[in-house]
């Protein structure tokens, strides 16, 4: 027999107290950003280009001109570049709640269509985006009324104060790996990773972002956010095409990641404001996607031109479903979307 739809009275009945506790978590956040003096924007979702990181892939369309010519367009997965080309115009705090798409994502935290929160602040330090996060998740246990993020069996108390490592101390510390001595050359050494990965299933063509990748997803996430919240920062430089690289440790870069209960929440930045260096990044990000799924993605000339006008700002991706899911103890994402995928 086959499951109720989510569109059924009563499915929705149970389905409407979490959704309702989604509603007073955006409210609350919102209130915390307008408290900090930040707009809200709404970001065109089609885009001339959908991202240029080699493992994004995105949903590609057709715009139909007047003359009946078509153009290749995409719905972004990110609204990232235009957020950026509004700081290159002059705002200085800006946030949206934007409807992002992402092909080949599915899953009990994965949907193909869900919606990010992305903000950001010029002339401010990356690590503020760290102290905003924080408060977003209090204020998310605060709307649902619960002490703590829940995902299974595991908590997270977000009013704890946060723990705050690097990637290569976690590295050292769950996987046993010195990610930084394999970085310590030119180009990232993989046979060094690759050796120092014992009993990690590799396949013989996996480089040193796919070894890398693997680590982090079966060795440290499932470690990181339990009891309290995790900021995982300063990856790896080659992990962070869009970040600029510490001034202490060229081997690393402005980038960290928040966790809670092993899910990873929110993706932060130094953002990179060099047009050069960005173009450079994306070629080898789209040389590695042309290389593992035959495809690559269309640069955003217009994207790249405004990083020359662009201030020095951080700037942070939060998936709001899933906040809403931990914050409400939800199973799995489709729960805390109002109308999810079919």
């Amino acid at each position: 027999m086959s499951e109720t739809p989510w569109w059924h009275p009563a499915r929705h009945e149970d389905r409407r107290p979490i959704l309702l506790a989604r509603n007073r978590i955006q409210g609350a956040i919102r209130g915390f950003l307008a408290a900090q003096d930040f707009i809200e924007v709404d970001p065109a979702a089609l885009a001339v280009s959908p991202g240029n990181e080699a493992h994004l892939h995105a949903f590609a369309t057709e715009a139909i001109g007047n003359d009946g010519a078509a153009r290749r367009m995409y719905l972004h997965t990110s609204p990232e570049f235009a957020l950026k080309k509004l700081l290159a115009a002059g705002e200085r705090r800006i946030a949206s709640f934007a409807h992002v798409w992402r092909n080949r994502e599915r899953g009990p935290r994965h949907a193909p269509e869900f919606t990010m929160l992305e903000w950001y602040r010029a002339g401010e330090d990356y690590a503020v985006l760290m102290a905003d996060v924080a408060e977003m998740a209090r204020l998310a246990c605060q709307a649902a009324g619960t002490p703590v993020l829940r995902f299974g069996d595991l908590t997270c108390d977000p009013f704890q104060p946060f723990e705050r490592l690097s990637v290569a101390e976690a590295f050292q510390r769950y996987a046993g790996v010195d990610l930084l001595a394999t970085l310590a050359g030119a180009e990232p050494d993989t046979a060094a990773l690759r050796a120092q990965a014992q009993g990690l299933q590799m396949a013989a063509d996996d480089g040193w972002s796919d070894i890398f990748s693997r680590l982090l997803s079966e060795r440290v996430e499932p470690h990181l956010g339990q009891g309290r919240l995790t900021v995982l920062d300063r990856y790896p430089a080659c992990e962070a095409a869009l970040a600029r690289t510490c001034a202490d440790d060229r081997r690393e870069a402005e980038r960290f990641e928040v966790y809670a209960c092993g899910v990873e929440l929110a993706n932060g930045f130094g953002e990179l404001t060099d047009p050069a260096e960005q173009r450079r990044r994306f070629e080898i990000e789209m040389d590695e996607k042309a290389r593992v799924y035959g495809e690559r993605y269309p640069l955003d000339e217009d994207f790249l031109a405004a990083l020359a006008l662009m201030p020095e700002a951080s700037g942070i991706a939060l998936g709001f479903d899933r906040l809403v899911m931990l914050a409400t103890a939800a199973p799995h994402i489709d729960a805390v979307q109002w109308v999810p995928v079919g």
